[in-house]
């Protein structure tokens, strides 16, 4: 599947690739410019591998609210919150944001989720007024994101300064409707704009205008990391529960009951589980994905190992799980190679 910009970021000299189920830019210039546009400027990204969904229906607020671990019932209109969908066992079956519109509920998620998302909350639209849609051909995004970034959409003329995090506005860009978005405190100086997929080249090319310098996926996946934001499907799997993912705000103790809500609840009242999502810092080069046993009881596991190119050398960084009596060693060992269990988001300078 190709996202709305995929063809007219191909003529901008982009190298194309897939991330998260779609086809789109995965860097212009360089990883590294990139990145350095990310941490210290203002970089602006397709978001086409982002799938919006609708829940219509005059029972979609209290099916919702059942489906996932968030408060639904109490979100306001044109705010958002962020969700896991668990299944009965309390196993993390897919994440999303879901954003109240009023007349509509918008779910938000990874394309590589959509279909799968779909289906396993429709089967629970039984005797319910509910219908879901993947309205992807009539609404994409856009993603602005650095330090930079607000003065980037004043000067496009776009107002972001009342916005709180997961709330939308509507707004117009150059004649252009369209609904501005500021992502969630775990990402800084996120904006989100979306808008109908003919109107995105135009749109893309007023924020250049104003600054913006074009980044690729292949700098978003390593601003991730340094963010500590975890990817379903690879640093958080249905094998997980949601207390170890360190997602708090994913969790609402008191919305009522929903699939996979007595496992949650029952971890909660007999105390924290065993192990915890953190990040890593490797001092002899990479440690490969996977799991690192000590006397046959697993220590770690390695989710995400990336080299972070900066302005004054490379880090190596990971993101998995440590076992929470291991989690103050200093350092710990993983087949031979020293590693040491690093708060999220990592500190990184790169001016």
């Amino acid at each position: 599947m190709q996202t709305a910009l995929q063809q007219r970021l191909a003529t901008n000299n982009a190298r194309l690739g897939v991330y998260n189920g779609a086809e789109t830019a995965l860097r212009f210039v360089g990883v590294e410019p990139e990145l350095r546009t990310l941490l210290s400027s203002a970089g602006v990204f397709d978001l086409g591998w982002r799938t919006k969904i609708t829940a219509t229906g005059k029972d979609r607020v209290r099916w919702l609210n059942g489906m996932i671990t968030n408060n639904i019932r109490d979100l306001a209109v044109d705010h958002g919150n962020y969700s896991f969908v668990l299944t009965h066992q309390g196993r993390i079956a897919g994440d999303l944001y879901a954003y109240n519109r009023g007349d509509d509920l918008l779910l938000d998620t990874d394309r590589s989720q959509a279909e799968t998302l779909i289906k396993t909350l429709g089967r629970y639209i039984i005797m319910d007024d509910v219908k879901l849609t993947d309205i992807s051909d009539s609404l994409t995004a856009i993603g602005l994101c650095g330090p930079k970034a607000k003065d980037v959409l004043s000067s496009a003329g776009l107002d972001a300064s009342e916005l709180e995090p997961l709330q939308t506005g509507k707004r117009s860009i150059d004649g252009t409707e369209i609904t501005l978005v500021r992502g969630p405190e775990q990402k800084p100086n996120w904006y989100e704009i979306w808008l109908h997929p003919d109107s995105a080249q135009k749109v893309w090319e007023a924020l250049t205008r104003s600054s913006a310098e074009p980044v690729g996926a292949d700098a978003l996946e390593l601003w991730r990391v340094v963010q500590g934001i975890p990817q379903y499907g690879q640093d958080i799997r249905e094998r997980d529960l949601a207390q170890e993912t360190e997602q708090n705000h994913a969790l609402c103790f008191t919305k009522g009951c929903y699939i996979g809500q007595e496992i949650v609840e029952r971890i909660r009242s007999r105390g924290q589980v065993h192990r915890k999502f953190t990040g890593f810092e490797f001092a002899d080069g990479l440690v490969p994905p996977g799991k690192y046993d000590v006397e046959g009881r697993t220590l770690a596991e390695i989710t995400t190992a990336v080299c972070v190119p900066l302005a004054d050398g490379q880090r190596n960084i990971g993101l998995g799980y440590i076992r929470r009596e291991a989690e103050s060693a200093e350092p710990i060992h993983l087949n031979g190679k020293k590693a040491r269990v690093a708060g999220l988001p990592f500190t990184i300078s790169n001016h």
